[in-house]
C-alpha cells in the first residue's frame, strides 16, 4: 500500500477540510498508510480521523497579516523540514489547496509524487498568488481540480485530472430521512464565510426586505468575529446569524431556500458544497451565475442563477417558490436527481484511482 503525506493549513468547518477529510478516511480504510499534518489550534473536519496520524503543523490564524505570514512561513518551513527525512521516492505527498508549499517543495526534493489539490486560487495579495502557483509549477507532478471552471481559469501545464467533490454517505442518509419537496415555514439559509466578496451584506438586504421570512446566516466565524462585523449595525428582527457549526444538518432540515450570493465580479465560487448539500435535501438554491457552482446548479432546472446584487430579483423568486408548488417540486425533484449523481463512492474510487496512478 502507499504511503501517503497529506498536508492542509488550517484546519476548521469549510470546505476544503471537509472534502480533505473525506479522502483521508477512504485511503486509511482502503489499507494506504495515511499521515496528515495541519493545524491543531481549532477543532475542524480534520480532528481525530480514525486510521490517520495527525501532526500539528504549528499554524495559527490571526488577523493582523504581517503576522499571519510569518506564522505561516514558519510552518511551512517546519513542514519542508520535517518531511525530508520521512518522504521517500516511492510516497506520495498529497498537498490540499495551494497554501502548504513547504511539502511541496520537500516532495520535490525526494523525487516523490507530489499532487496538488486545487478548491480555488483566490488568493491576495497577486504577488502572493504568483508567488504560490510557482512553486506548483516546480513541484506538482500532478493537479486535481474540484471544477472544468476551474481548470480552465487556472491552466498549470501540468498533468490533471477533475475530481467533482460528493456527498458524504452520512449526510446523504440524513437528508433522505428529512426530504420534502415543498414550501414549509418559509425559512432562508445561507452557509458562507464572514467576507463581503460572499454576498452578506446582500443577504442582510434582502432579509430587511422579507419581514414575513426567516434568515439564517451560518459563517465560518466565531462570535467574535461576528460581532466584529456587523459592529453597531442593528440587523434585522428576522435574521438570525450563528458561528462555524460542526453540524449543518439542523438548519437544511428547517430550510425551504438555500443562497450563495457570492459576488461573481469579486469571488468567482469554484465549486459550491453547500448547494450540493441543499439539492440532496430536495431544496431549491439560489446561486452565482458564473463558476463552478454554475457548473453543477443548472438553472430552471436544479435551481436558479442569479447575481447576488439583484435583491429585487432574488426577492421576486422566493415568492413565486412560496406560491408556485408545481414550480417548488420540479426544481426540488430534478435537483435530488442531480445531487445524487456525487456520490462519495464513485469519489473515492476516483480519488484511489489517482493515488495508483490510473488516470490522467
Amino acid at each position: 500500500m502507499t504511503k501517503i503525506f497529506a498536508f492542509h493549513l488550517l484546519n476548521d468547518y469549510s470546505g476544503s477540510p471537509k472534502v480533505l477529510g473525506q479522502l483521508l478516511k477512504g485511503w486509511a480504510a482502503s489499507g494506504h498508510e495515511v499521515k496528515l499534518q495541519t493545524s491543531t489550534s481549532t477543532p475542524g473536519f480534520l480532528t481525530n480521523i480514525k486510521g490517520v496520524d495527525n501532526c500539528d503543523n504549528h499554524y495559527r490564524f490571526y488577523r493582523f497579516i504581517p503576522l499571519r505570514l510569518m506564522v505561516l512561513l514558519f510552518s511551512q518551513l517546519f513542514a519542508l523540514l520535517g518531511l525530508l527525512p520521512q518522504v521517500t521516492k516511492g510516497d506520495i505527498v498529497y498537498i490540499n489547496t495551494v497554501l502548504p508549499f513547504g511539502a511541496a517543495i520537500a516532495g520535490r526534493i525526494k523525487r516523490a509524487r507530489v499532487i496538488y489539490h486545487l478548491h480555488e486560487t483566490s488568493v491576495n495579495p497577486k504577488i502572493f498568488k504568483h508567488f504560490l502557483l510557482f512553486w506548483v509549477k516546480v513541484c506538482a507532478t500532478e493537479v486535481i481540480y474540484v471544477s472544468d471552471f476551474l481548470a480552465k481559469e487556472e491552466p498549470l501545464n501540468k498533468p490533471l485530472h477533475i475530481m467533482w467533490n460528493a456527498i458524504e454517505d452520512d449526510f446523504r442518509d440524513k437528508a433522505v430521512a428529512h426530504r420534502r419537496h415543498y414550501w414549509q415555514d418559509g425559512n432562508v439559509l445561507m452557509l458562507a464565510s464572514l467576507k463581503r466578496y460572499k454576498g452578506v451584506d446582500e443577504y442582510v438586504e434582502i432579509a430587511g426586505a422579507w419581514p414575513e421570512l426567516h434568515f439564517d446566516l451560518v459563517v465560518n466565524a466565531s462570535e467574535q468575529d461576528i460581532a466584529g462585523y456587523f459592529g453597531k449595525h442593528t440587523l434585522p428582527a428576522n435574521l438570525s446569524v450563528y458561528p462555524a457549526q460542526q453540524d449543518v444538518h439542523p438548519f437544511y432540515q428547517r430550510a425551504d431556500v438555500v443562497m450563495n450570493l457570492s459576488r461573481p465580479d469579486e469571488w468567482k465560487e469554484t465549486f459550491g458544497l453547500t448547494a450540493l448539500e441543499a439539492m440532496i435535501y430536495g431544496l431549491p438554491v439560489i446561486v452565482p451565475p458564473v463558476g463552478g457552482i454554475s457548473e453543477i446548479v443548472k438553472d430552471h432546472i436544479t435551481g436558479f442563477h442569479l447575481n447576488g446584487k439583484d435583491t429585487k430579483s432574488i426577492g421576486k423568486l422566493l415568492r413565486t417558490l412560496k406560491t408556485d408548488p408545481v414550480l417548488y417540486k420540479a426544481i426540488s425533484l430534478q435537483g435530488v436527481a442531480h445531487a445524487t449523481s456525487f456520490s462519495e463512492t464513485n469519489f473515492l474510487d476516483h480519488s484511489l484511482q489517482i493515488i495508483a496512478g490510473k488516470t490522467y
